[in-house]
């Protein structure tokens, strides 16, 4: 099993909510009736989660203790969301609100102001270096300098800060790596014990049996890939959404449709014309569309190219998961469904899954 990183730590103390909030809340006067997503037990936490990534994390550490209302519904980007007006009422009786970070939620601040939002803020991206948004084959050499810096703290008693702006200016899409997604489990399982009203000891039970299936994950797809020549792990998404995946198994990424990790953006002629040069002189074999992306410039470059696309139900789930009934349903079934995808585009037919993810 590999493990790239320096050893997580988890925060010394629970992340702090938010403080001087604004003094006038945005007034939410009868949106009572239909703010809630989900029917929790009175008296019980109430957590809201932004992203469908944390939102299913979440619900796998609380089970059933907790109402866990989820601001982004499937196939919905983080990237530009505006919350509605019963959203904000969801977050105004929020006991914890828990967020990917990394600088993904660009609209945060505003909709925890707006919402006089005074619970527990937890922060799933905390402790986890950031890629800078492009040159991927610097990361492996940043990741060492990383680690160094982090273990020479580490023995002189510090504790690593990250600021705010220093996370805005990274590729937030740390999901995409199994072994950081573990990360993210333990910091918000952290954070959800400081929660009044959560059972400390049911998050901490759910916590290690998740563990267990992301780490069974990640040697699940490291074993795949492996049966790979490295020089033949060849990636072209809709957008920079993987970076991450591909540092994790030694991919090399080719390029993307939309340049950069902002979905929103819109790619140019000359940027269509160059990606189609690359997969040709590379050798790409396929082009992947993103299940929360319109595929239509990934079809239109695949069509260039001369390779196959996926697209449609064999799109990767991305910036988001699936809607219910689809392989991206949850965390686990989005990225075993893109694994098994980018090994068939290579020609390989992948191992059975390990029984901890069968049924």
């Amino acid at each position: 099993m590999r493990r790239r990183h320096a050893e997580f730590r988890r925060p010394l103390a629970p992340i702090a909510g938010v403080a001087m909030l604004a003094a006038g809340a945005l007034a939410l006067t009868g949106c009572a009736a239909t703010a809630a997503s989900g029917d929790g037990a009175d008296g019980g936490a109430k957590i809201v989660a932004t992203t469908t990534q944390v939102g299913d994390f979440t619900r796998e550490l609380v089970g059933d203790g907790a109402e866990v209302t989820q601001l982004l519904s499937a196939g919905q980007s983080a990237h530009g969301f505006d919350p509605s007006a019963a959203q904000l009422l969801a977050l105004t009786e929020a006991d914890a609100l828990v967020v990917n970070g990394a600088g993904l939620e660009s609209w945060l601040d505003d909709a925890v102001q707006a919402s006089g939002f005074d619970g527990e803020l937890i922060d799933a991206s905390s402790g986890i270096e950031l890629f800078g948004t492009d040159d991927h084959e610097a990361h492996a050499d940043e990741g060492a300098e990383e680690e160094a810096h982090a273990d020479e703290a580490e023995e002189h008693g510090e504790e690593e800060e990250h600021a705010d702006d220093e996370h805005a200016e990274g590729n937030p899409h740390i999901w995409t790596d199994p072994e950081l997604a573990e990360h993210m489990v333990e910091n918000i399982a952290h954070g959800l014990a400081a929660v009044p009203g959560i059972d400390s000891a049911t998050v901490e039970a759910n916590e290690s049996a998740y563990l267990d299936k992301l780490t069974a994950l990640d040697d699940w797809i490291e074993e795949n890939v492996a049966t790979v020549p490295v020089e033949q792990r060849l990636l072209v998404t809709n957008h920079d959404a993987f970076t991450y995946f591909v540092a994790a198994y030694d991919l090399t990424f080719v390029g993307s449709v939309i340049p950069g990790f902002d979905d929103n953006a819109e790619p140019s002629a000359a940027e269509i014309d160059e990606l189609v040069v690359k997969i040709r002189e590379t050798g790409v074999k396929a082009v992947f569309s993103e299940a929360s992306i319109s595929p239509e410039a990934a079809e239109t470059i695949a069509t260039e190219s001369g390779v196959k696309v996926y697209s449609g139900e064999d799109a990767l789930y991305g910036d988001s998961l699936g809607a219910a009934g689809t392989d991206g349903e949850t965390y686990l079934g989005s990225q075993e469904h893109n694994a098994r995808l980018i090994l068939e585009s290579w020609g390989v037919e992948p191992s059975a899954l390990p029984a901890v993810l069968q049924g």
